[in-house]
């Protein structure tokens, strides 16, 4: 806050000259303005605001402005760099500016402002990350009010007050922070004379000296610097900063030097990734639970981990089968998932024979894999036992009626839509009769108290609440131990889910979604997804968008955006495809037919429809073609097919294959027999627009297609042209705008630390958008952004990134290491520099120098799949690597069930491991946490089982259904 504080004489003053000033450099066109909450700066319009006129100083650009203001103004503002109309081209990031003037300056006065633009990076501090986790202290900075004596020199006409002020939201206990530079009030470099500066709040750090106006002839040098205990002092870094004040064009007599963040050595720090399913512990339902975050929490300080990183933890129960393991596939993006909860913590008075319940599960359960089915049902049945127990006394509770009046506007629909799924025994809510439509009369009398079904309505809010408590204890608990607790925010929702229930108009559910043809499938991807309906969204401020990081935030203290490029443009799939390769961008400018006329390409019949000749046919079926033709195809014209109507689309290819009755006349399995049907339906150079028949779109790749290879030179030449065009130049400012439209509003919308997925095709519009938003990137080292790599170069990564080894959507570092051979010598050629054969298996020594490679590159965090840390240690690499992948993208019905071979307490033990990853942290000069011996939670952790009976450790329990 600009709060000058300065008091002198009892003189009223009815008009003071407030001057603007800040070093930009602008492009031909652009402006820079001043905006703010009053009147006199426009009242936050824009075209209202403070115009600023430029002068060079030097090599800057200074741009200034003055207007008079009223004795005790104050207000909120900001920059923005406008073009010659006022449109907005640019905003400063983080909170608004506060001014409030001094109280004594007189009539005729004036407080000149030095300012720096506040860049997306420089807010970055003040996430909840930083502030409340990493930088969070366990004592108390005290404001300290600065000393008055100094404004009584001011009587001198020559003399002026020069405020320093600086944000250092990163520092340690008695330790202060204070300025010198060549000027005697300043020290003249001896560090007993400095200036010191008061803490004022919000991480800012201020004080104010009186210097004469004839000691500016020239620019003095300056530095902030921190004075530690035992005398440390240690000084910023960057070049100088300098004090100049140009009074040949002005008079002030306070001038506010906001010199924005202490500049220090970037904070870098390393983290851990695994899916909440994944974790294994001694208290575990044969998956993991929230509560056994704690446990993770402390391996991870131990170890020297200032991050905890999860897959989305929502509810995704729509099939009610192993189908629904996949994280990101959401029944309701606010309700966490049941799978997750830890049923011993539900009440204090469990009776002996559900207790014997639970350990005979814990027994079955306890399997190499995730069992979803089965967890699911024993963890159910066993909630609704203690429910009907205690249900009275936690419904009337307080904490219950809190949480329930806080969250009733998602948990209602959620309940609702839980009894109507489970009554109906299905999501597709076309069978749900009158409640296939939502509506809030509808919705209030499912579930008010006098309905029929209020008790089971009232076991989901149950749940929820249970869950809601569980995972902010260990929310909580996290950030107390300085560790960030990373969400993840899914591109989508399922089709059959609350949302999509609650809120139709906000999907296109003609639609689907998916990713274009790249790393990971040739034939792209299509996760089923309905797309979004932005522009349904913007209508109320994104207000959906906004509730979800809310919700996120209560958990969270980071949260990573999946596929972000969803955000400039969404690659859109019609609902009748199974594969990702005929779709579009959403939203792009499509080819006009009129446009594709004037290059001489009219034929559109015949390259939007599946170009099918007998010579193809042949191609993909060899002699069972004529059987092939019979069943799916029509001959309209000599050499000419087309599909069938019943047999015309992706789906409909796979409905009929089900049931052909030739099917076993056929030489080929009905998998390969899908895959060349649905090559031949593919075989298209434009796709149509569905909702204009006027606009059409190039497939992706069509230079594979026969289609295009029997097309004359012209044609070929033009639609190579405007293949081009459409995919990596024509889209770009559309894409722009439309991410500046909707990122920010999530950004906007917590506190939390975001960060982006930004993997696949990445249009040039996207890292520029991303670091002007202040968005941290995402590194794969076999997967590198850089073109004509094979393998990214982690000490060339950007600072504003996270690198890691190896993903979720991957295999693990040991796997790709076994995968294929030749790649293998490459990368032991290419990135170890070894000319020597490479191992058929990755040591964990080849596993040390890769890791190593990542701790030590200059990105903001390294974060690291737990199964390439446990890599580390050949005692843990006894499983095959393969059985360490947690997803694999190329199937849609993959079952996502891996489990940690060695439970979270053992970790805890292994001082060994703990050993070799903190001396990677150190080396790296990354940061650690607090290194104070950890209380470890064993032992509460295992309460819960202490209480149970002993149970034959071979018993096998049939579990409820």
């Amino acid at each position: 806050m600009v709060n000058l504080g300065l008091v002198r004489g009892s003189k009223t003053s009815n008009s003071v000259t407030v001057s603007f000033r800040l070093p930009y450099y602008t492009h031909w066109g652009q402006h820079l303005l001043v905006c703010g909450s009053e009147p006199v700066l426009g009242s936050w319009n824009v075209k209202k605001g403070l115009l600023l006129s430029p002068v060079h100083q030097g090599d800057e650009l200074i741009w200034s402005g003055s207007l008079p203001v009223p004795n005790g103004f104050g207000c909120e503002y900001s920059y923005y760099v406008v073009d010659d109309d006022r449109n907005i081209l640019r905003w400063e990031a983080g909170k608004k500016r506060k001014l409030t003037l001094p109280n004594g300056v007189q009539d005729g006065e004036s407080v000149e402002l030095h300012d720096l633009w506040q860049t997306a990076s420089d807010d970055l501090p003040f996430r909840s990350a930083f502030k409340n986790a990493i930088f969070c202290r366990s004592w108390n900075l005290e404001i300290e009010k600065p000393l008055a004596e100094i404004h009584n020199q001011l009587n001198q006409e020559d003399s002026v007050i020069i405020q320093f002020r600086i944000c250092c939201p990163n520092i340690e206990e008695k330790t202060s922070i204070c300025v010198i530079g060549s000027p005697l009030k300043l020290g003249q470099w001896k560090v007993q004379d400095r200036l010191i500066l008061n803490y004022t709040g919000e991480s800012i750090w201020q004080a104010e000296c009186v210097m004469r106006k004839e000691d500016f002839p020239v620019k003095y040098p300056f530095w902030y610097c921190k004075y530690g205990k035992a005398e440390n002092f240690s000084i910023e870094m960057g070049p100088n900063r300098e004090l100049f004040v140009d009074f040949t064009t002005s008079q002030p007599k306070y001038i506010v030097l906001s010199d924005g963040l202490m500049r220090e050595m970037p904070w870098r720090g390393a983290g851990v990734a695994i899916p909440m399913f994944s974790v294994r512990s001694d208290a575990d339902l044969g998956v993991g639970e929230f509560l056994d975050l704690k446990l993770l929490v402390d391996w991870a300080v131990k170890s020297g981990f200032h991050l905890v990183q999860l897959l989305p933890i929502n509810d995704t129960s729509v099939h009610g089968m192993w189908w629904d393991s996949y994280p990101y596939s959401s029944l309701s993006v606010f309700a966490l998932h049941p799978l997750y909860l830890r049923v011993q913590t539900l009440s204090e008075n469990i009776t002996e024979d559900i207790k014997q319940e639970i350990q005979c599960a814990r027994v079955q359960l306890d399997g190499k894999d995730v069992d979803y089915e089965a967890t699911m049902a024993a963890k159910l049945s066993i909630a609704k036992k203690i429910y009907a127990q205690e249900k009275e006394a936690i419904l009337s509770s307080t904490s219950f009626q809190n949480f329930f009046s806080e969250n009733q506007d998602w948990l209602k629909p959620y309940a609702a839509y839980c009894f109507l799924r489970d009554f109906f025994e299905t999501s597709d809510r076309s069978q749900w009769g009158r409640f296939s439509l939502f509506s809030h009369d509808k919705l209030e009398k499912l579930v008010s108290k006098d309905s029929l079904h209020y008790d089971i309505i009232c076991f989901h809010y149950y749940i929820q609440y249970h869950l809601h408590m569980q995972l902010s204890e260990a929310s909580e608990y996290a950030r107390k131990k300085g560790v960030v607790l990373k969400g993840d925010l899914p591109i989508g929702v399922d089709r059959n889910s609350v949302d999509t229930w609650v809120y139709p108009n906000l999907f296109r559910m003609n639609t689907s979604t998916g990713a274009p043809p790249d790393y990971f499938d040739k034939n792209g991807q299509n996760w089923g997804f309905p797309t979004y309906n932005w522009e349904e969204m913007s209508k109320d401020n994104y207000a959906w968008w906004r509730a979800r990081l809310t919700q996120m935030a209560k958990y969270f203290t980071a949260y990573r955006i999946d596929h972000i490029l969803g955000f400039f443009r969404i690659w859109e799939l019609p609902d009748h495809a199974i594969t990702g390769l005929c779709g579009k961008f959403r939203p792009s400018i499509p080819l006009s037919q009129e446009e594709l006329e004037r290059e001489g390409i009219w034929d559109f019949d015949r390259l939007s429809r599946p170009y099918i000749r007998q010579k193809l046919l042949v191609e993909k079926f060899g002699a069972s073609w004529p059987i092939i033709a019979s069943n799916f195809l029509n001959e309209y014209q000599k050499d000419h097919y087309e599909f069938k109507e019943d047999c015309n689309t992706e789906k409909k290819i796979a409905s009929k294959l089900m049931s052909c009755i030739e099917r076993s006349m056929l030489l080929e399995s009905e998998a390969k027999l899908r895959s060349n049907l649905f090559d031949l339906v593919k075989n298209i150079v434009l796709i149509r627009d569905p909702e204009d028949s006027n606009f059409f779109y190039p497939r992706f790749n069509l230079e594979d297609t026969s289609s295009f290879s029997d097309l004359d030179g012209h044609s070929k030449n033009v639609l190579k042209r405007l293949y081009y065009d459409y995919y990596f130049h024509r889209q770009e400012t559309l894409w722009r705008q439309n991410a500046l439209k909707t990122l920010p509003v999530l950004l906007n919308s917590s506190d939390m630390l975001a960060c982006g997925e930004d993997l696949g095709m990445i249009p040039s519009c996207v890292h520029p958008v991303m670091q002007e938003l202040g968005l941290i990137g995402l590194r794969i080292q076999r997967m590198p952004n850089e073109p004509g790599l094979e393998f990214g170069i982690p000490s060339q990564y950007g600072y504003m990134t996270v690198c890691a080894p190896s993903c979720h959507d991957c295999s693990t570092l040991r796997a790709w290491w076994e995968e294929d051979e030749e790649r293998r010598r490459r990368f032991f050629k290419n990135v170890v520099e070894c000319d020597a054969l490479p191992p058929d298996q990755c040591t964990t020594e080849i596993v040390h120098y890769i890791l190593q490679q990542h701790f030590e590159a200059p990105s903001m965090w390294a974060i690291f799949p737990l199964q390439d840390l446990l890599a580390l240690k050949e005692e843990y690499t006894t499983r095959p690597a393969a059985e360490e992948t947690i997803n694999d993208p190329t199937n849609p019905k993959h079952y996502w069930r891996y489990r940690v071979h060695v439970t979270v307490e053992s970790l805890l033990k292994d001082k060994d491991l703990i050993a070799v990853i903190k001396d990677l942290v150190r080396g790296s000069g990354r940061s650690c946490p607090p290194s104070d011996e950890i209380e470890l939670h064993l032992t509460k952790a295992r309460t819960d089982l202490e209480k149970l009976p002993i149970a034959n450790g071979t018993q096998k329990v049939p579990l409820a259904n």
